[in-house]
């Protein structure tokens, strides 16, 4: 069985065991600076949709909750840490410091838009609440943009997995070619950690 597979296998028996306070744990990992894409979990709570196994309405509600959660513990985190706790502790999961700069740059350049525009930009979402943090967005504003984004993101990527109910074999196809990206990706990681440790101690 490939990485690929094998990820899509414990992701969906996560849930499927779990249920919806899985899938709301899961968002609201996502929502924060951890490395956990909502590719990786709401198409297959669509395919569990398309199982019977779950309802349509309650994914939308608990995995947009989860969002909720994680993008408000990342608003305090900005809010109450800023930059200096970012920068110490960021590299411990996996936190990229020119992604949170771009990420600034988007919310200096969008204000409250940005959170909402935030939700639909791979990479931006994870960061976009922790610069609003930081800029002290009143929080009856950063929830409604949270809560509007969010819960489109969350609907779309979990209607596509429903309508592969019937083509989900087709994941397994890529299997293999996602699997190479992986293992380069994690290659590339370590070059990048240990090019920059070589740097810091020059």
């Amino acid at each position: 069985m490939s990485i690929t597979a094998l990820i899509i296998e414990k992701v969906v028996a996560f849930i499927s065991i779990g249920g919806y306070p899985s899938l709301l744990a899961l968002m609201a990992m996502e929502s924060m600076i951890l490395p956990l894409p909502s590719e990786a979990v709401m198409p297959f709570a669509g395919f569990l949709i398309s199982e019977g196994k779950m309802s349509f309405s309650l994914v939308i509600i608990f995995s947009t909750i989860g969002s909720i959660v994680g993008s408000t513990i990342s608003y305090y985190i900005g809010k109450y840490g800023g930059n200096p706790l970012l920068k110490r502790y960021g590299k411990y999961v996996l936190l990229n410091e020119e992604h949170l700069m771009k990420t600034e740059s988007f919310f200096a350049k969008y204000g409250g838009r940005a959170v909402f525009l935030g939700r639909l930009i791979p990479v931006v979402r994870h960061f976009i609440s922790i610069p609003a943090g930081m800029a002290k967005m009143k929080m009856p504003s950063f929830l409604l943009y949270t809560t509007i984004g969010a819960a489109l993101w969350n609907g779309f990527l979990a209607y596509v997995g429903f309508l592969l109910k019937n083509n989900w074999d087709h994941l397994e196809r890529y299997a293999k070619i996602m699997d190479i990206i992986v293992v380069l990706g994690i290659i590339l990681l370590i070059i990048y950690f240990f090019v920059k440790r070589k740097s810091s101690q020059k």
